[in-house]
């Protein structure tokens, strides 16, 4: 039987739909991130803004008080990035994710060569029963590596301990309105759970196809970095239903998950600058035109950027925030490629007010419009 094909359209509004971005939900935040299978938060404010977008009245003091209650955590798992995921998520995800973080230190520039030879057994024995006595910030961890073993680069240590151990980033950190350093816990002291030994990468696989699919086995490499993901695949595949892109590849979802159709509205949204929904696909074409030319004008390293704005399901351009504390004012400035219609700026220009009235409620504020050439 020949699989179906899912054009390029279908598979954005599928995307946004498991993505809970055409039409906001009702769930709980922590719900929400579960269901997300963590959000991006290597910029600590980062998953407010994605649940903003998500969620019906979302209130970010709800997910302050989560990470409060140790509910979800800070913690590098995917890709061997910061994400924001449940405390429960944590215990496995940061179990799948432990073949990424030994790679990412294998070949760190200064910190492999460094580790060359060293017996991590005791420098990781001591840093958890450090950590575990109280959290550290990163500064006073590499003050204690290197009273303790002296001879040994105590930068390289920390590095490694980072990717050895399950190292949580604790509050006051990532609650909102407030700033701190980074500060680290075990994840052991912290929930008082051990990491799950044998955790099962089939669940997280399939969560990932209900999450952001229909998607290729290269996608979910992408989100997860993982390598050897054929073989899961294969063995799922009397769970899984196969599609077909435009361009032939082979993609694979959950049977039941939603795939709306192509000309299914997608209002405007204004995403972080690290989403997921962004970051979790090698072909982003569902996303993005295929001319990388398009996202590198919008996303240039000379240019300020906050976040990504879609219309009509696409990436359209990039949004920041030009805030004057002293003169009380706030702009919202969306940079868009030409194309960008009155009747979309107006669309786009409705979803930024309602932005702003979250980011800055007490600012006189405004959004302001200019494409790029």
């Amino acid at each position: 039987m020949t699989a179906d094909v899912l054009d390029r359209r279908r598979l954005n509004r599928a995307t946004l739909a498991r993505q809970l971005l055409l039409e906001r939900s009702r769930l709980p935040p922590v719900d929400a991130v579960a269901h997300l299978v963590g959000l991006q938060a290597q910029e600590p404010l980062n998953p407010y803004h994605a649940l903003w977008s998500r969620l019906e009245r979302f209130q970010p003091d709800e997910l302050s008080q989560a990470m409060l209650d140790r509910r979800v955590v800070r913690i590098a798992v995917m890709r061997a990035t910061i994400h924001l995921v449940t405390a429960d998520d944590c215990l496995v995800l940061r179990s799948v994710a432990q073949p990424v973080l030994d790679a990412e230190l294998a070949r760190h520039p200064q910190y492999g060569p460094a580790l060359r030879g060293v017996d991590l057994g005791p420098v990781l024995d001591f840093a958890r029963q450090a950590l575990a006595d109280r959290p550290l910030s990163t500064t006073e961890l590499r003050a204690a590596l290197a009273e303790k073993f002296p001879e040994l680069d105590a930068a390289a240590l920390a590095y490694a301990c980072r990717c050895q151990l399950g190292l949580v980033q604790v509050p006051p950190r990532g609650v909102w309105g407030r700033s701190a350093r980074v500060t680290l816990a075990t994840v052991e002291s912290w929930l008082g759970r051990p990491l799950v030994g044998s955790p099962s990468i089939d669940d997280v696989v399939m969560r990932y196809f209900a999450a952001f699919g229909p998607s290729a086995v290269a996608d979910v490499a992408t989100w997860s970095r993982l390598t050897r993901l054929r073989e899961v695949v294969d063995r799922l595949r009397p769970r899984l239903r196969a599609f077909r892109d435009e361009r032939g590849r082979e993609l694979f979802d959950v049977p039941d998950a939603a795939r709306p159709d192509a000309d299914t509205p997608a209002p405007p949204r204004f995403l972080p600058e690290y989403d997921n929904v962004l970051l979790s696909h090698d072909d982003r074409s569902r996303f993005f035109p295929r001319d990388d030319r398009v996202r590198a004008r919008l996303f240039g390293a000379d240019r300020k950027v906050s976040g990504s704005v879609l219309h009509d399901g696409f990436v359209c351009g990039t949004w920041r925030m030009d805030r004057d504390h002293a003169g009380g004012t706030a702009v919202l400035v969306v940079d868009h490629v030409p194309g960008l219609n009155q009747r979309a700026r107006s669309a786009v220009a409705a979803e930024g007010r309602r932005l702003l009235r979250f980011l800055a409620p007490e600012a006189n504020a405004d959004v302001r419009f200019a494409a790029l050439a």
